[in-house]
């Protein structure tokens, strides 16, 4: 198939208007609506911009390609559009895009449709196209550029004259542009090289020019370029150059050197090999493991603190049944996001660690480990800690019972795995990890109560660090517990410094994901909006995403930042009567409610500019 068939004069807009990505892709999401290619422009729209998600489509040298494949394409199509302004589309090389081309691939869409749209991504990679298409005047000429470059793909394999031979396998997550693009640039430059080369692309059509044994044995070393898992196992024993699919297509030289020079870690299966980026070691064990239970967390805690804080609006207390302002629906609020949203919040994280280590059998002992870490007070470490320990648990029994006949094969995930997993995963977190944390709970809490209110601005610089310690874990339970405990004495001060250090963390991390984008990634800084709610809501686990992410730098810049809050609050000599409410309650804090909007202020303005100071600037 042509490309042509799938990119006519009527999804051609030769003057982009929009300024900003969102709109960007607004407005090509109406060119292809206009002619008749979706059934569902708004369901469509939000799969482009749930890719955009998982990494920016702006592949750079001006050029973007946003793409989706749903059921809500009528029929597969592209449309193209120029900007002659350029559009800042946070693009791998940070330079405006000026080409666009949307690839809407519909759900059942055949090979067919899938290699034309394949073939696209290929074409770009040549500048002479890009230069053509900048100065084409009309949609004719448009389609007459692609159609001279529309040529037949050429053979994944070539054969070159110098020693040794480099094996690729390219993927993205959709499999349809950044794939095939990753592909072309090596295999181009491996021309340039004299190499000998075959890539393998992991597209949405299936794996093509699949890897034989016999050639990653001869190999001389092996580059994954990819954004979502490939098979691994077969790579045992060779040198393994791993790292994301954008590598592949901006920096082809760099990784085919290191390939000939066998500059990468030899692969030794189950996930511990090196992924690298610029050169250099990436955290990807440990650091690929818990970010996969941070992302799969963030929903529950943004949907979760989204929704305790609207029931706010409709007073502090209205959730609670036996206060006088109850309100039904502020407390249904309440029970689906703190009692549901929040309490899956740690056994999610912990489930999709183990799941990351070990696949699908670490996710119902990481599950269960996490969920009894929320039980037993061992809170948002606790979940950590279940997390990596089931992961890991489970590779010990996969490797215990890998001498077992064939023919029982089957049993092991569905019996063996869970059964045995489970157990001693349950067994630890039972005996070992929750009761030595609810020990330090229960020892953290008596060294509150014995310092008492005899150095009020010590005492407030203590308690709002607490607050960011572990964020609605056991020792941010223990300063809030305090907190209340001298509300009923009659003393209103410590709360004051309770409440301020809890907001400082969510506020402090959404302004530096503001002032400092460059050191966020995409998902990070949307997260980022959604903390000055929690933040002003007084919802402290809004944080936790960013501490377990990078928690080096985010712990004490936001411990420094709460503290300041709380000692400030202290100093200033406010109180708080009410135990919760955030921005909400300030106009009733005793003393002066501007300084206590101050001590806030600076506590997150300290947080903000330490994680800018702290943090390095992300490449995505």
């Amino acid at each position: 198939m042509r490309i042509t068939e799938l990119l006519t004069k009527e999804t051609i807009t030769l003057n982009i208007t929009s300024t900003t990505k969102n709109a960007t892709i607004s407005e090509l999401v109406n060119v292809l609506d206009k002619a008749g290619k979706l059934s569902d422009p708004k369901a469509y729209k939000q799969a482009v911009l749930n890719r955009e998600q998982q990494s920016t489509t702006g592949i750079g040298d001006g050029i973007a390609i946003p793409h989706a494949k749903t059921n809500a394409v009528k029929s597969p199509a592209i449309a193209f559009g120029r900007s002659s302004q350029g559009v800042d589309y946070e693009a791998f090389d940070g330079q405006p895009s000026h080409l666009f081309f949307m690839i809407a691939a519909s759900e059942g869409a055949n090979n067919t449709h899938l290699e034309a749209l394949s073939k696209l991504s290929t074409i770009l990679m040549k500048q002479e196209v890009r230069e053509k298409l900048l100065a084409a005047k009309t949609e004719e000429d448009i389609l007459s550029i692609i159609d001279q470059y529309d040529e037949k793909e050429e053979d994944a394999e070539i054969q070159g004259t110098t020693a040794g031979k480099i094996l690729a396998v390219t993927a993205c997550p959709t499999g349809i542009a950044h794939t095939y693009m990753a592909a072309d640039s090596l295999k181009e430059k491996a021309k340039e090289m004299n190499l000998s080369f075959k890539v393998e692309t992991n597209g949405s059509g299936g794996a093509k020019n699949v890897l034989t044994q016999q050639e990653i044995d001869e190999a001389t070393a092996i580059i994954v370029a990819a954004d979502k898992q490939v098979e691994m196992e077969r790579f045992n024993g060779k040198h393994v150059i791993i790292v994301p699919v954008a590598d592949g297509i901006r920096k082809p030289q760099e990784l085919l050197e290191r390939a000939l020079n066998q500059d990468a870690p030899v692969y030794q299966g189950n996930g511990q090999s090196n992924r690298e980026n610029n050169g250099t070691k990436e955290k990807t064990g440990f650091y690929k493991h818990l970010m996969n239970g941070v992302s799969n967390m963030l929903p529950f805690v943004v949907g979760g603190g989204i929704l305790i804080a609207i029931s706010f609006m409709f007073g502090i207390h209205a959730g609670d049944p036996t206060h006088e302002t109850y309100n039904r629906f502020a407390e249904a609020l309440a029970t689906i996001g703190g009692g549901n949203a929040f309490g899956l919040m740690v056994p999610v994280l912990a489930g999709f660690i183990a799941l990351s280590i070990a696949d699908r059998p670490g996710l119902a002992p990481g599950m269960v480990g996490g969920f009894m870490a929320a039980q037993g007070g061992a809170g948002f470490l606790g979940g950590l800690i279940a997390g990596f320990l089931a992961g890991y648990i489970v590779l010990l029994l996969k490797k215990l019972l890998s001498g077992m006949p064939s023919s029982l094969e089957g049993i092991k995930p569905v019996l063996l795995y869970p059964v045995l997993s489970i157990f001693t995963v349950g067994m630890i977190m039972f005996f070992v990890v929750n009761q030595p944390v609810s020990a330090l709970n229960q020892g953290i809490s008596d060294f509150l109560g014995g310092l008492g209110t005899g150095n009020l601005v010590l005492l407030g610089l203590i308690l709002g660090g607490m607050m960011a310690v572990d964020m609605g874990g056991p020792i941010n339970k223990a300063a809030f517990t305090f907190g209340i405990a001298m509300i009923d004495a009659g003393n209103f001060a410590p709360h004051a410094a309770v409440m301020a250090g809890g907001m400082v963390p969510p506020l402090g991390i959404a302004l530096a994901t503001t002032l400092f984008r460059n050191k966020f990634t995409i998902r990070e800084r949307e997260a980022g909006i959604t903390n000055y709610i929690m933040g002003a809501s007084f919802i402290t686990e809004g944080a936790i995403p960013f501490a377990a992410a990078d928690p080096a730098r985010v712990i004490p810049s936001i411990v420094t930042g709460s503290a300041v809050a709380g000692a400030l609050a202290m100093f200033f000599g406010n109180g708080l009567r009410a135990p919760h409410g955030g921005a909400f309650v300030i106009y009733f804090v005793e003393g002066n409610p501007l300084l206590y909007l101050v001590a806030i202020l600076a506590g997150t303005i300290v947080t903000a500019l330490m994680l800018g100071l702290l943090k390095k600037p992300v490449t995505e």
